[in-house]
């Protein structure tokens, strides 16, 4: 009777120590899926933003990647709408440069763009977010009072703050005022 080993990645009895975070249990799951599409890394696919930048991350998601045959590097298909494609063409080669560096090495020789997804068109709508809209500006009044509390600070940095802690908190009470 030969006993195999515990395997290391399972929690041993009944329950693992403590809780877990749920990006641990879900994982393996995140993995098998982006592994479906060729994405060996699922990096890319996560922290897509913080790859390519927020503005072509608005605009583009990534669909698959494909290797071929005998050919070296991988070719990436990214999802993008009509009217951005032409943007999105112009920026590939600096696009590919920050997949590259994300997987460390030349991994990615193309890239090419497409307005529907792979299975189909159903799921290959492409809805991007877009970017919020800017804040208003204060009324003067307001900017008026954040300027003479401003003005008792010798130092700067701590005028500034204390500026922007006066609009903020006059922003706030007005907000209060109007809904109330």
């Amino acid at each position: 009777m030969s006993q195999t080993p515990p395997d290391p990645t399972r929690p041993t009895g009944r329950r693992g120590k403590g809780f877990r975070p749920a990006a641990s249990l879900l994982a393996a799951r995140v993995q098998k899926a982006a592994e479906g599409r060729g994405f060996a890394v699922s990096r890319l696919l996560t922290h897509w933003p913080e790859i390519v930048g927020a503005d072509l991350a608005a605009v583009t998601r990534p669909v698959r990647i494909s290797h071929g045959r005998g050919a070296f590097g991988a070719t990436l298909t990214l999802l993008t709408t009509g009217p951005m494609a032409p943007m999105v063409e112009m920026r590939l080669p600096e696009l590919r440069d920050k997949v590259n560096a994300c997987y460390g090495y030349n991994a990615i020789q193309r890239v090419t763009l497409t307005q529907t997804a792979a299975q189909g068109f159903a799921e290959g709508q492409a809805s991007f977010a877009h970017r919020p809209k800017a804040a208003p500006l204060p009324d003067p009044a307001m900017r008026t009072k954040a300027a003479e509390i401003a003005a008792q600070f010798t130092d700067p940095t701590l005028a500034e703050a204390m500026a922007r802690l006066a609009l903020n908190v006059s922003g706030r009470n007005k907000t209060k005022t109007l809904k109330g």
